[in-house]
Order: structure tokens, then C-alpha cells, then sequence
């Protein structure tokens, strides 16, 4: 059986998400309470079956990963290029930061996905890297059902909207994803369909 559903899974909450910064490529680390949303989410993800994870190798998504992969015995894979988006001059700083520095300029990167932070990548750009990943594992000869990808939160919005075909008009209407949540997608003759998007374990 070809690929039929990827899970796009985002990190547990990090230091930096706990401290309002902006993570972008660097590598922070999961808090107790991240560590504890891996945990209670790994055995909702294990009844999607995954043949494959394949984790970001920025610490927190690989950490996220490795509470799946060990709790089920599932082959995990590292990909830098399921790494979040580069912020350039914002990584680091809090929101508030890049408001003093910048105004305006968090809320234009918002709504217009080809629009890049100083220094950094735009929507478009993580897309077009994560997409390679998945054009890959449909190209690869191995057998793979359900692939989960465990990532950050612009990339997945970003490589949702892609796999979607959305216009990059409307990308900015996806919401955020929230700590340990995950997006499903299934594929039929040949084209990417939302089955699930932000959902995920609260308690």
C-alpha cells in the first residue's frame, strides 16, 4: 500500500514557548509539562498505526518523537528539513520584542505568507522544504501506510496549506497549532484531503 495518511505532529511545550520567545531554528528544550504532553498524546497517535516517524532534528521535535517511537517500536527518521521556520533577526526575542523593534511587521507576516522576517524564510519556503519529504517517501519504493512527521507549528500550517493546494492568499486562514496537537491528512487518487486539523489530547 502507498503512502495514504500523513500526521503532522507539533512539539510539547518548550522553554521558549513558556517564556513567550520566538524559537524559529533554535534548540530549545521540552519543558516537564512538554515531556507530559508527549506522553499522554503518544497513545491517541499510536492508534494512527504509523509505519514511520520522522522527526525535525531541532531537539524539542525529536524528543517529542523518540516518546512515540519507544512506547510503540516504530523506526524513527531525522529530516532538518522539517525544521521550523528560520526567523533571522526574531529568533530569540519575545513578541512584544519584535513589536518595539518592528511594529506592524509581526502582523504583515501573518497574513502574507511570501513575506519573510529579516534574515529568515517565508510560509513559502518551509513549504516548498517540507514538501521534498513527503515527495520522497511517495517516490520511495518502501510500503508506507500512515507517516507521522513530528515538527513545529509554521511548518506544519505551511505544509498543510501547500498539500492542500490552498491559494497562498488564504494560508493565513489556518490557525495555529497548539503544543502536542496534530494534523491528518489522507490521500485519495492522488490528492491531499483534511480529516483532522489542531486536534489532539487535553487534560
Amino acid at each position: 500500500m502507498s503512502l495514504q495518511r500523513l500526521v503532522l505532529w507539533r512539539h510539547g511545550e518548550t522553554d521558549f514557548n513558556a517564556a513567550g520567545r520566538m524559537q524559529g531554528h533554535l534548540d530549545s528544550s521540552l519543558t516537564e509539562i512538554g515531556w507530559n504532553q508527549a506522553r499522554f498524546a503518544a497513545p491517541a497517535l499510536a492508534r494512527f498505526e504509523p509505519d514511520l516517524v520522522i522527526a525535525s532534528d531541532l531537539r524539542r521535535a525529536t524528543d517529542t518523537a523518540t516518546v512515540l517511537t519507544e512506547a510503540i517500536g516504530v523506526p524513527l527518521r531525522i529530516d532538518k528539513r522539517l525544521r521550523e521556520t528560520h526567523l533571522g533577526e526574531w529568533q530569540g526575542l519575545t513578541g512584544a520584542e519584535v513589536d518595539e523593534q518592528a511594529p506592524g511587521e509581526r502582523e504583515r507576516w501573518r497574513l502574507d505568507a511570501t513575506w519573510a522576517p529579516p534574515g529568515g524564510e517565508s510560509r513559502i519556503d518551509v513549504a516548498q522544504r517540507a514538501s521534498e519529504v513527503v515527495a520522497d517517501l511517495l517516490r520511495d519504493d518502501t510500503e508506507y501506510g500512515t507517516v507521522l512527521l513530528a515538527a513545529h507549528g509554521g511548518l506544519i500550517l505551511a505544509l498543510t496549506a501547500h498539500l492542500l493546494a490552498l491559494p497562498v492568499e488564504l494560508w493565513p486562514s489556518l490557525g495555529g497549532i497548539s503544543n502536542c496537537h496534530w494534523v491528518e491528512l489522507r490521500r485519495r487518487d492522488g490528492v491531499w484531503r483534511l480529516h483532522a486539523y489542531n486536534a489532539g489530547m487535553t487534560g
